[in-house]
C-alpha cells in the first residue's frame, strides 16, 4: 500500500492527505456535536421537568387537593391532562409519606413512590436519574407548600428511552451537516490539488528538487551575468557573476538607476552597451512567456571590457599597419619616380627630392623617439600621423611633447586613452571643412601626465560632456549600433582607474585635456 502511494503524484498525494485529514476531523468533530447534543439533550429535558413540576406544584388546586378528601380522586385528571399537554412520561404527586395520588398507570396509584425524596422533602428541589416502574428516567421533585409547610410533592419525569429518541432525531442533521462540510472540503482540496499540479508542472518532489540543485549550479557558476525579474518587473534574482559584475553589495542589494532605465520599459534589449564603473558590459534582455502570459524577463551581463580594450589595440595596430601599407605604397611611387628622373639623366634633382621626403618622414620620427621615452606611444603616434595623413587630416605632435618610460601608466592603458582620444579627433576634423588638423600634445610634468588633444572639428558643447561619457553616445551613423559609443567609454575607465579628471573645452574645435597622477599608488 506505501509502495503504491509512493507512485502516486506530488498533488495526488497531497489530495488524499488533505482528504484523509479532513476526514478525520469531521469524524471527530461529529462524535463530538453527537456527544454535546447528547449532554444538552439531557439537559434540557432536566429543565425541563423541573419547570413542569415548579409549575404544578405551585398550582393552588394541587395544594388544595393534598390538604382535602381523596386527593387521588382530583390530583389524577389533572395529572394526566399536564402530562398529555407537556409531552412528559409521568407525572406523579404524592403526599410527604410518598403515596402516589396520580399515575399515567391507574394501577400504581396508592403505592409508594420509587426513588429519593428527601431533598424534597426539606424544601429543595430534587434532580435524578432512577429507574422506576416505566424504567430508567430523568426525573424531578419539587415540594408542594401550603401555609409555609411541605403538604405533598410534584414528580415530572421523562425516560432515557425518550431522550435518545429526540437525539436520534437530531443525528442526521448533524450527519448532513458533517457530509456537506466534508463535500465542500474535498472539492477544495481537489482545487488546490490541480492547482498545485499547474504550479510545478506535474514534477515530483525529487524532480524539483533535482531541477532546483541544477538550476542552482548553472547560475551559480555561468560566467555572464543573469539579473530574473518577476512580471512586476522586481528582481527575484541575481547570480553571482552579476554581482560581482554590477559590484554589489549583496544580491539583494537595489540594482544600478542606470541599468534599470536600460532594462525597464522595453520587452527585449539586443546588445545594449552599459558602462558599470571600470567594466564595459553587454546587456541582453528577453522576456519569459509561459501559455501566452508574460512572467518576467531574463537579462543577462556578458563582461567585454578586456575584449573592447584589445579591439581598441588591435585597431591601432591595424591603422599603423594601413599607414605602413600607404606609405609602402607612396614610397614605391617615389622610388620610380627617382629612378625615372636618374634614367632621363637629372641624378642630382632625383637625390635633392628623394633627400627631401625622407627629411620630411624621419624629422617626426626623430622628434618623437627624442621627445618620447615609451615606444608604445611613440609608434602609436607614428601611426595614427599616417592614418590622418591617409584621411587628409594633417596631425601635429606640439614641440613641448615630453614623456619618460616611467610614467605609471599600463602602456595598454596609454594606448586606450591617447588612442581613443586622437580617433575622435581625426573623425571629428575629417568632417570639418578645411583646414583639418589635429594637434596632439602629451607632456609630463611634477605630479601628472597630461594628454591634450585639439581639433578643427564642429567640436564638443561641454554642456553635453556627460552625456558623452554614456554607454552607446556617438555623433557617427549607427551603422554598427553594439560598437558606438565605447571609445569615450574607455576613455573613462581609464580617468577613473588612474583618480584623474577631464576637461573639455572650444576653440577651433574641440579641445580635450585629461590630467592622470603620476603616482603609482592611485593605480587601482
Amino acid at each position: 500500500m506505501l509502495v503504491r502511494l509512493r507512485r502516486l503524484r506530488l498533488a495526488t498525494r497531497i489530495f488524499l492527505a488533505q482528504v484523509a485529514v479532513i476526514g478525520l476531523v469531521l469524524v471527530m468533530g461529529t462524535a463530538l456535536a453527537l456527544r454535546q447534543a447528547h449532554v444538552e439533550g439531557r439537559d434540557q429535558a432536566r429543565q425541563r421537568v423541573v419547570d413542569i413540576a415548579l409549575t404544578l406544584s405551585a398550582s393552588p388546586e394541587v395544594a388544595a387537593a393534598l390538604t382535602g378528601p381523596d386527593p387521588a380522586r382530583r390530583l389524577q385528571p389533572l395529572a394526566e391532562d399536564v402530562r398529555r399537554a407537556t409531552g412528559v412520561d409521568w407525572v406523579v404527586v404524592m403526599g410527604p409519606d410518598r403515596v402516589r395520588y396520580s399515575h399515567p398507570d391507574p394501577r400504581q396509584i396508592g403505592r409508594t413512590f420509587l426513588g429519593h425524596v428527601d431533598e424534597a422533602l426539606r424544601g429543595r428541589v430534587l434532580t435524578e436519574t432512577y429507574t422506576g416502574t416505566l424504567g430508567p428516567s430523568l426525573r424531578a421533585v419539587v415540594p408542594v407548600f401550603s401555609r409555609g409547610r411541605v403538604v405533598g410533592m410534584v414528580g415530572i419525569g421523562i425516560t432515557t428511552t425518550r431522550v435518545g429518541e429526540e437525539l436520534r432525531r437530531r443525528v442526521p442533521s448533524i450527519v448532513l451537516v458533517a457530509l456537506a462540510g466534508f463535500g465542500a472540503a474535498a472539492v477544495g482540496a481537489l482545487l488546490v490539488s490541480r492547482r498545485l499540479r499547474r504550479q510545478t508542472l506535474g514534477l515530483e518532489p525529487a524532480e524539483i528538487t533535482r531541477m532546483y540543485e541544477h538550476h542552482d549550479a548553472v547560475l551559480h557558476s555561468v560566467r555572464e551575468g543573469v539579473v530574473v525579474f518577476d512580471s512586476q518587473r522586481r528582481p527575484v534574482l541575481v547570480n553571482d557573476e552579476a554581482v560581482r559584475l554590477l559590484g554589489l553589495p549583496s544580491p539583494a542589494a537595489e540594482l544600478p538607476e542606470a541599468l534599470r532605465e536600460l532594462l525597464d520599459g522595453r520587452p527585449a534589449v539586443s546588445d545594449e552597451v552599459y558602462l558599470a564603473d571600470d567594466r564595459i558590459l553587454v546587456v541582453n534582455q528577453l522576456p519569459a512567456v509561459r501559455d501566452g502570459r508574460t512572467l518576467g524577463a531574463v537579462a543577462t551581463l556578458r563582461d567585454h571590457t578586456e575584449l573592447e580594450a584589445l579591439s581598441g589595440e588591435l585597431n591601432s595596430v591595424r591603422g599603423l599597419a594601413e599607414a605602413l601599407r600607404a606609405q609602402a605604397h607612396e614610397a614605391a611611387n617615389k622610388l620610380h619616380t627617382v629612378i625615372t628622373m636618374v634614367e632621363l639623366g637629372r641624378a642630382e634633382e632625383a637625390v635633392a627630392f628623394a633627400t627631401a621626403e625622407l627629411a620630411t618622414a624621419q624629422e617626426l620620427t626623430d622628434r618623437l623617439l627624442a621627445a618620447v621615452d615609451e615606444p608604445v606611444l611613440s609608434a602609436l603616434l607614428l601611426g595614427k600621423a599616417a592614418q590622418a595623413a591617409r584621411h587628409g587630416v594633417e596631425l601635429t605632435v606640439t614641440d613641448d611633447t615630453a614623456v619618460t618610460a616611467e610614467t605609471g601608466l599600463r602602456p595598454r592603458d596609454l594606448v586606450t586613452l591617447v588612442g581613443n582620444l586622437v580617433d575622435n579627433a581625426i573623425e571629428a576634423a575629417q568632417s570639418a571643412p578645411p583646414p583639418r588638423r589635429v594637434h596632439v600634445t602629451v607632456r609630463q610634468e611634477d605630479t601628472a601626465l597630461v594628454v591634450r588633444v585639439a581639433d578643427t572639428g564642429t567640436g564638443l558643447d561641454p554642456d553635453r560632456l556627460a552625456e558623452a561619457f554614456t554607454p552607446g553616445w556617438s555623433t557617427k551613423p549607427a551603422e554598427r549600433p553594439q560598437g558606438r559609443g565605447i571609445g569615450l567609454g574607455l576613455v573613462r575607465q581609464v580617468i577613473r582607474r588612474y583618480d584623474g579628471d577631464i576637461e573639455v573645452t572650444r576653440d577651433q574645435g574641440a579641445v580635450v585635456t585629461v590630467r592622470l597622477p603620476l603616482r603609482e599608488a592611485a593605480v587601482r
